[in-house]
């Protein structure tokens, strides 16, 4: 696990993955215009040793949250890995097109699925890229790193054309990922300013939800969280989450307090787990802003959570 996120990072890590099918490599970027309840995703997940690539692109608002019924949806399973262009520099037959104008910091970043989508995006970090420095989390032995940044530029859907001015975060990894690794978790991101932001990963104990690792941005200042929990209020109709509050501690003994309601979200079907994704509007100790909540769970447990809530249990 890297603790440490330098500059030839951007490039893909294939000559360090071993020789396992499953060693993957993932790169994601967020985006959303909070006036519209419009969120989205460009994801890339890379498997070298069997040479595919997977991922695509998501857009969403608040009309529709089944995937097949959003505004757009590209999720590929496996194309054909490009091997004569790097991470950093890259068009990849996903549709996804990522440019690292600064290394570890600026990225352009594009999509193109014409009459459908396209995007001409530019993301801006406004911290360095923070490994995940804490055994015990969902991501297990892959090297992970986040990172807040602002992300400007368009989207065009079909005619419509949305402009996109907004913080949101990033996320780079590669290592071991097999098929069947998720357990129930919730990767929660929240950001009101460059000074005033959080980002929270949790995991179940019985039926405690408590942040396994995370940062706190404070006035400006970056330090690790080291207790917290997740607590939600969920639709009895779908099971998304609706209202959600992030209580924490961070190293240097500060304070998070942050409550969220959902503005818009989506369902996505990830292999063995799905993730119920909602776009949320947050007060982040006493500051506005918005950010994302992912609610992943292995889809027996999210079957057996929907029957019983409709009073069944098989």
């Amino acid at each position: 696990m890297s603790t440490s996120f330098a500059p030839r990072d951007d490039d893909f890590h294939f000559a360090e993955m071993g020789d396992r099918w499953w060693m993957t490599e993932t790169s994601w970027f967020s985006f959303c215009n909070p006036e519209h309840k419009l969120g989205g995703w460009l994801y890339t997940m890379a498997r070298p040793n069997i040479g595919t690539v997977a991922g695509g692109a998501w857009v969403w608002d608040d009309t529709a949250h089944l995937p097949w019924e959003i505004l757009y949806n590209a999720n590929y399973t496996a194309l054909r890995l490009p091997r004569d262009q790097d991470l950093s520099d890259i068009r990849l037959p996903t549709g996804v097109a990522i440019r690292a104008v600064e290394r570890t910091r600026v990225y352009d970043l594009g999509f193109e699925d014409e009459p459908h989508c396209r995007m001409a995006l530019r993301f801006e970090g406004l911290m360095e890229p923070r490994p995940l420095r804490k055994a015990g989390s969902p991501f297990g032995g892959a090297s992970h790193f986040d990172q807040f940044g602002r992300v400007t530029g368009e989207v065009r859907l079909g005619d419509r054309v949305v402009p996109i001015d907004c913080l949101a975060m990033r996320d780079r990894s590669w290592g071991p990922r097999p098929e069947h690794r998720p357990k129930k978790s919730a990767y929660v991101t929240g950001i009101a300013s460059p000074r005033d932001a959080f980002l929270a990963v949790t995991r179940h104990e019985g039926e405690r939800e408590v942040i396994a690792y995370g940062f706190l941005i404070r006035d400006g200042e970056a330090a690790d969280l080291v207790s917290g929990t997740r607590e939600v209020e969920r639709d009895p109709a779908t099971g998304w989450v609706t209202r959600i509050s992030i209580t924490g501690e961070d190293a240097l003994g500060r304070r998070l307090e942050a409550e969220g309601t959902r503005l818009s979200g989506l369902i996505i079907n990830r292999h063995s787990f799905i993730d119920s994704n909602g776009l949320i509007a947050w007060s982040i100790n006493g500051h506005e802003g918005h950010g994302e909540d992912q609610d992943m769970w292995p889809i027996h447990d999210w079957a057996a959570m929907r029957r019983a809530a409709r009073g069944r249990t098989a």
